[in-house]
């Protein structure tokens, strides 16, 4: 078969600019460097010149993660399919569950025949609380969802990428064909950038929570778990560090944070450009989410920095913490069992530094962001092939 003049073009679409560039430059460097034209379709807020800097085609898409509406929701898979009518890219990497389903739809829109559709590469980021809440009408919420993923993802020869273990088991009960699951764990670490850090010499042990400040994320548990362990006389602070989520009906208020951080021993940052700082000062990091995440990246970064991890046991979490080696899980929403994971690390500098140790050989082992594009870059490959086309590309993706 003859060889196209031109670059294979692959397409991502996220929904916000800031995700990208936090989870999937890398990726997107290595498949430049590899021979692909790159296009990134996203909300264009603070990071559009960043992501033009690096010479990728930016396409910016008037939506948000969450609370489109209906029409909304209309207008954004109209406004995707005619970007990919326009752009005719040969992949199309959907970057989380909404990018998945409208991306996925928009695709079918854009491209009535299958033959003419580009192929696609579905990664789901964690099926988060619409497939492990209890609350009411949950049920029929994850029976719409799974119809809906089932609809647009894994069918023919595209792939659906899990980052874990329990994701991809959850996919395949949804009817995703095996075969076209991929586990990519996690959107990787820079082990050059993330290296192990000094603990903080300070009187006091800081624990931090860096992610979006939402309830689910467990951010009143770790304010209570401190609370408590203050109250027991142990000298404990803890570095809130994250934003507000205004598209989340699940965000903390800034006035509820405030509020927080005018406890003793509570400091919330806001939004961190370095999270490295965080680190600087903190000497143990904790994540007490209470749904399935990905693999979290905020958990990776810290225990490439060499700090030990206090994290509940759902899913993401458990493949980001080796129970026992590299940090302590909890049950999701056990305070007692939180602080006391805690207080355990607080009180004893040689179990931090060897859980911390262990788990940056752990990230350097199977967490890199050099482990995560070439995998990545493989399924682009294959998915390119599957449908008959073999790209000039070059194999020194470096």
């Amino acid at each position: 078969m003859a060889l196209s003049s031109s670059p294979p073009k692959l397409l991502f679409l996220v929904t916000e600019d800031w995700y990208f560039c936090s989870h999937r430059l890398p990726i997107a460097r290595v498949a430049r460097a590899a021979g692909f034209a790159v296009v990134v379709a996203t909300r264009v807020r603070a990071h559009g010149e960043q992501i033009r800097a690096e010479g990728f085609a930016l396409r910016p898409l008037a939506w948000r993660r969450r609370g489109d509406g209906p029409l909304g929701a209309a207008r954004a898979i109209r406004a995707i399919a005619d970007l990919y009518r326009s752009e005719r890219p040969d992949i199309v990497h959907h970057v989380a569950l909404k990018p998945v389903l409208f991306g996925g739809i928009a695709r079918r829109l854009a491209f009535r025949r299958e033959a003419d559709r580009p192929a696609s590469v579905d990664a789901v980021m964690g099926l988060g609380s619409g497939f492990s809440t209890t609350r009411p009408g949950a049920r029929l919420r994850r029976r719409a969802l799974g119809a809906a993923v089932r609809a647009v993802a894994g069918r023919g020869r595209d792939w659906v990428v899990a980052q874990n273990p329990e994701d991809r088991t959850a996919l395949a009960g949804l009817g995703i064909d095996t075969r076209r699951i991929a586990l990519i764990r996690g959107s990787g670490v820079d082990v050059e950038r993330f290296v192990p850090l000094p603990e903080p010499n300070t009187g006091a042990i800081t624990v931090a929570l860096v992610a979006r400040m939402l309830r689910d994320k467990g951010v009143l548990e770790a304010v209570a778990a401190i609370r408590r362990l203050r109250a027991r006389g142990l000298a404990i602070e803890l570095l809130l560090a994250g934003p507000t989520d205004p598209d989340s009906a699940n965000s903390l208020s800034e006035e509820t944070l405030r509020s927080l951080a005018a406890e003793p021993g509570v400091e919330w940052l806001g939004p961190v450009a370095d999270v490295r700082t965080v680190w600087r000062r903190a000497a143990i990091a904790m994540l007490p989410s209470t749904y399935g995440e990905g693999v979290p990246k905020t958990l990776l970064e810290a225990a490439a920095c060499a700090r030990p991890v206090v994290a509940t046991d759902v899913p993401g979490c458990r493949e980001a913490v080796r129970a026992g080696e590299t940090g302590l899980l909890v049950a999701p929403h056990d305070v007692d069992a939180l602080s006391e994971a805690i207080a355990e690390l607080a009180i004893d500098p040689l179990l931090r530094a060897r859980m911390g140790q262990a788990g940056r050989a752990l990230i350097e082992q199977q967490f890199t962001d050099a482990i995560v594009a070439r995998e990545t870059l493989a399924l682009y490959r294959a998915a390119l092939a599957g449908r008959g086309r073999f790209p000039a590309v070059r194999e020194n993706s470096g």
